[in-house]
Formats: structure tokens, C-alpha cells, sequence
């Protein structure tokens, strides 16, 4: 973790790398995100299993976790995957996934949400990781930054 305290500017995302070495049911829990139809889809499939995936820009083929996939191009776009009445750090987690897991900062997430920058900013951004919501990790390298 980064000894610079985050602010309402810092990106955060969800850290999967995370998830891995601290949730040894995070594919679980993954799954119970899925539409119907994917729960339906993926039932057969072993959890982490990789799926081809045709990137639309480069026309790359590329291995991606059918899960996540799923998650992020379809079932997190769907209007009842978040509501106005879902918790906090349970609105954060969805929105990221429901972004594609792009960087967003607090401020990014109130306009999203709703909800005020510093509430948000004060939940995930405490000693305690909440889902693997973490700011991005970058190192300063000859007064470069690196990601």
C-alpha cells in the first residue's frame, strides 16, 4: 500500500490481485453477480477458466476470465444491477464493474452515485480493503510515474 494518504482526486479500482491472494471465494462471489443467463452459462464452466475474447479496436484475440467478462460487458450494464438502495461500499464495487473497471475517483463515484466524495473516499480508503477497492498503485521512477 502506498504511504501517501489517497484523496478525493486519487483513482481507485478493483484490485483483482487482491481478491486472488485474499479471498479464496472470490470467483464465488463473482458468480453471484451474473444475470440469470450467464449463471445459467458459466454453471458448467470451472471457476478462472479463461475465455477467448476478440478486443473490437485491435481485432486481438486475447485470454480473459469468463466471469469477469461477463460481469463487465453484460450483467453489470443491466438497469437492476444497482439501485439507489444498495449499501455503500456494495454501490462502489458495482460501479466499477459496471465501468468496465476503469480508475475513478471519489469525486468521479459521488457524481455517479450520488453519494457525497468524502463519505465515499473515507469508506475505501481506510487500513481496511472493502472488495479490493484500492487506489491504483504508481511509483515515482526518476520523476516519471509508472503504473
Amino acid at each position: 500500500m502506498s504511504l501517501i494518504k489517497p484523496n478525493s482526486k486519487t483513482p481507485f479500482h478493483i484490485d483483482f490481485d487482491w481478491w486472488k491472494q485474499n479471498e479464496r471465494d472470490w470467483q464465488v462471489f463473482l458468480r453471484s453477480f451474473l444475470c440469470e443467463e450467464h449463471q445459467q452459462s458459466f454453471a458448467e464452466i470451472e471457476a478462472g477458466e479463461l475465455i477467448d475474447w476478440i478486443d473490437p479496436d485491435t481485432a486481438e484475440v486475447k485470454q480473459v476470465d469468463g466471469v469477469q467478462h461477463a460481469l463487465i460487458s453484460h450483467c453489470a450494464l443491466l438497469p437492476e444491477f444497482l439501485s439507489e438502495r444498495t449499501a455503500m461500499v456494495e454501490s462502489v464495487f458495482r460501479t466499477f464493474l459496471a465501468n468496465g473497471n476503469i480508475p475513478m475517483s471519489a469525486e468521479d463515484l459521488s457524481k455517479r452515485l450520488g453519494r457525497p466524495a468524502d463519505t465515499i473516499l473515507r469508506t475505501i480508503s481506510g487500513a481496511r480493503v472493502y472488495r479490493g477497492l484500492r487506489p491504483i498503485q504508481t511509483q515515482t521512477v526518476n520523476s516519471a510515474v509508472v503504473e
